[in-house]
């Protein structure tokens, strides 16, 4: 997933997630992120409609073809270990999670088991992969993160509070995406508790003075 790489300069990369979007194209905490963020900010929801309308008149212009391996496909699917989880009430009313990521998480945001990372910093995981992982972040009000920069790409909503970096200043609702080129800092609002659901496709890395320092020791 390369969201900066478009055609068109002047697109903006989440223009790109959202037509992965509209596609089907993308995985599921993925799909989960940016669903969430169109229940949060319908400003994109005509984009992503348009979009669609145009996949689905593509496809229906399309003449059908047999679905290949169909029975194996089909065998493959019944045979999965069915979980035990209960699939939560999509009707529920969450203070901080839309429904979409309470789809994906299978809890509500007072459910969270938390654990805590550095001061002022907890993580949960939601998912992990050889793709990438998912987890949410909660930051004390005013905190800022470790300095770091991406391996690959990030893909980050804002649920609660907000925070800023050399990019913008974001919350609730709002799509931050980082990748390789950007070294950053995120600070929390200091007004009130960041909260915000993060999809990697690589791992994060530090950046900051200490992690330097170690570097130059070690090359010795």
């Amino acid at each position: 997933m390369n969201l900066h790489a478009v055609e068109n300069p002047a697109a903006r990369p989440i223009d790109a997630l959202l037509a992965l979007y509209a596609a089907g194209a993308l995985n599921p905490p993925l799909h989960a992120l940016v669903g969430s963020h169109l229940a949060l900010s319908p400003e994109n929801g005509g984009f992503v409609a348009a979009l669609e309308q145009v996949a689905g008149s593509a496809l229906a212009a399309q003449a059908p073809r047999p679905l290949a391996r169909r029975d194996a496909m089909l065998a493959h699917i019944l045979s999965q270990p069915r979980s035990d989880a209960p699939v939560p009430d999509v009707a529920t009313v969450d203070p901080v999670f839309p429904a979409p990521l309470l789809r994906l998480i299978g809890k509500g945001s007072s459910d969270i088991a938390w654990r805590g990372r550095l001061p002022g910093i907890r993580e949960y995981r939601i998912a992990e992969t050889e793709a990438g992982e998912a987890k949410l972040y909660w930051v004390r009000a005013g905190r800022a993160l470790p300095q770091h920069t991406h391996e690959g790409e990030e893909v980050t909503l804002l649920l609660k509070g907000g925070f800023t970096d050399p990019l913008g200043h974001y919350r609730r609702g709002d799509i931050a995406i980082a990748d390789s080129d950007l070294d950053h800092t995120p600070v929390a609002d200091a007004d009130e508790d960041c909260l915000c659901f993060a999809v990697t496709d690589a791992p994060l890395q530090l950046t900051g003075p200490v992690m330097r320092l170690l570097r130059k020791v070690f090359r010795h």
